[in-house]
């Protein structure tokens, strides 16, 4: 059986590294040859989950033609957000958590897809569904993808099931989730040392909208003071990322991860800003616009706005 290669998206963040690590620990014992790697380098947030668990970062590439034949998806599956030349090889597997887009095969595959709040609590029941135990650290980055992704469990994507696995992932790890949680999240949350466009850039979706191009950005924080003093930083490396990439619309949600709410930085075209004002029934005011109460851009923001568009 050939190698396969297995990764999340682009831009990864907890869960589109640690899910790739999981699956493919999961399927190399299933009898499958498979490799974790990344579509870019860790956060601060995944780099201190990785340094916590002991656990060797995954090789960084950019393409996969020159490598492999066939691949595995986890946490994405639109093709903007894989790897760029993912159209020249087979995908044989994915398991995910979003939306269905943008993504077609020419044979038949393996697709697991469930509307719960972490890729990594898809794979935790996978492994009990095939009798594969869970070794302790991969326990233990499994549960910081499900922290990550639904907030410490107060997002609103949170169902029961990311619930259940957070505890039962947690006695596998040994650990206090709550504790571990909020340092966790707070090691994400240092934007100080960061310039403005590394930070648009570091958890960044693209999305067609009605035929635009939509890039949303999302930043965490537990000082929302501090981060919109740098807005006209932001702004300005969101406008040249926008001439760069060919955005028509680029949006910056600033999420305070301890109060759940957002403050969205916005720019692109006047008449899309309009949208963006009526998905939200929020005015946008010197360019930005409070969103009290929203965390997820999956559940929260995205779909509004392809509604509006």
């Amino acid at each position: 059986m050939a190698k396969e290669l297995v990764f999340g998206h682009l831009n990864p963040d907890t869960d589109a590294i640690v899910a790739a690590i999981a699956y493919s620990q999961l399927q190399n014992q299933l009898g499958y040859e498979t490799e974790a790697v990344a579509l870019g380098e860790p956060n601060d947030e995944t780099k201190f989950v990785l340094d916590y668990f002991d656990q060797e970062t995954p090789r960084v590439i950019d393409k996969i033609g020159d490598q492999v034949q066939a691949v595995m998806l986890v946490d994405h599956n639109e093709a903007q957000q894989s790897v760029p030349d993912i159209d020249t090889v087979a995908v044989t597997h994915v398991v995910d958590h979003h939306r269905i887009a943008n993504f077609k095969t020419t044979s038949p595959l393996f697709y697991h897809a469930e509307p719960v709040g972490c890729t990594s609590t898809i794979l935790w029941k996978m492994y009990n569904e095939n009798e594969v135990q869970i070794p302790q650290k991969i326990a233990g980055l499994m549960l910081s993808a499900i922290i990550s992704d639904t907030l410490l469990l107060k997002s609103p994507t949170t169902t029961d099931d990311d619930r259940q696995a957070v505890q039962a992932l947690a006695d596998v790890a040994n650990v206090d989730y709550q504790d571990y949680g909020l340092k966790m999240l707070k090691a994400g949350t240092n934007i100080a040392a960061k310039t403005a466009e590394d930070l648009i850039d570091a958890d960044a979706k693209t999305f067609d909208m009605g035929g635009h191009n939509v890039r949303i950005a999302q930043v965490n924080v537990v000082d929302l003071a501090e981060a919109l003093e740098r807005q006209s930083e932001f702004e300005d490396a969101m406008k040249q990322s926008s001439q760069t990439n060919g955005y028509d619309l680029f949006l910056l949600a600033i999420t305070n991860v301890l109060d759940s709410d957002t403050t969205m930085v916005v720019t692109g075209d006047n008449d899309l800003q309009t949208k963006v004002a009526k998905a939200f029934n929020h005015d946008i005011e010197n360019s930005r616009l409070d969103l009290p109460g929203v965390v997820s851009r999956k559940k929260q923001i995205v779909p509004p706005l392809q509604q509006q568009f």
